[in-house]
């Protein structure tokens, strides 16, 4: 393939809003073009007719959906490990288990309340629950969602000895 050909083809391909390193890609398996990303890039520059909107927009809603996947994935992991517990309401209450245990404690993490509370939690080694550095004062509501959740960690780290 010429130069003028690749330029066209690059054009064409980069207005349709495929990126340069699909580009590069395709030039390799379908026509046996090898180029490196920037001989490539040093020639998509010297094309006037391309609408590059087009390529940032695209990289946009591309990172924008790699975001929303990687939080997506976050909340499963937290799901399945009991660390995060839903209401019905209009918020959630998060729970969380520090992976560090406190000297004298048997288990220890921090609340987020679905009213917007917080608090650091600590069950001690005979067992009773403290809630240490509150902010704001959690419902009665906020406190049963907190108590399911913990029961779910607890049994959790039960199953898991």
């Amino acid at each position: 393939m010429k130069k003028e050909e690749i330029k066209k083809l690059v054009a064409s391909l980069l207005n349709n809003g495929i990126s340069l390193s699909d580009i590069q890609k395709q030039l390799y398996s379908e026509y046996q073009v090898k180029m490196t990303f920037l001989e490539l890039r040093m020639l998509a520059s010297e094309i006037e007719s391309v609408d590059w909107s087009k390529q940032k927009a695209d990289v946009a809603a591309k990172k924008a959906e790699e975001k929303a996947q990687e939080e997506a994935k976050k909340k499963e992991e937290a799901k399945a490990e009991g660390l995060e517990e839903d209401t019905d309401g209009n918020g959630k209450t998060v729970v969380e288990l520090s992976k560090l245990t406190r000297p004298g404690a048997i288990a220890s993490g921090s609340v987020n309340f679905a009213s917007g509370a917080k608090a650091d939690w600590v069950i001690d080694q005979f067992g009773r629950l403290g809630l240490e550095k509150p902010q704001g004062e959690p419902t009665k509501e906020d406190i049963k969602e907190f108590q399911a959740g913990l029961q779910k960690i607890i049994s959790n780290m039960h199953g898991s000895l």
